[in-house]
């Protein structure tokens, strides 16, 4: 997942209020990629790599984060607390009914000692 994805997800369930997603890296990777063909800042209102907006943010490492990729990790959002894991660089953000039980908890029992407290006993479920 490119850190620039986050300046577009929103929780699926708080909307707006579920901006900006906050994101916990377990595992990423140094990538390479073309330049967009469009003056800095890449991203329109959050920095992801930095983790702030863009109005907070003098100088945006644009070219910093293009060349970084978050392999495994997880979404939360800030209002309800769901969690959503990012495994291959792609972010599952099914809603509840949708996702897979089984699978979650075996991402969160394997990066449970990487994985902050909201995370491990957060919406839809936790493993504590």
């Amino acid at each position: 997942m490119m850190y620039m994805t986050l300046d577009v997800l929103a929780c699926p369930y708080c909307k707006d209020e579920g901006f900006p997603l906050k994101l916990y890296v377990i595992e990423k990777k140094k990538v390479k990629r073309k330049r967009p063909p469009k003056e800095k800042p890449y991203c329109e209102l959050y920095c992801g790599y930095l983790g702030k907006y863009l109005k907070d943010v003098r100088d945006p490492p644009c070219e910093q984060c293009l060349d970084e990729e978050v392999v495994t990790g997880v979404l939360v959002c800030p209002k309800c607390g769901r969690w959503f894991p990012i495994i291959d660089g792609i972010p599952h953000m099914l809603p509840d009914e949708l996702r897979n039980k089984e699978e979650d908890l075996k991402f969160l029992r394997k990066y449970k000692d990487l994985l902050p407290e909201e995370v491990l006993s957060g919406k839809p479920w936790g493993i504590k």
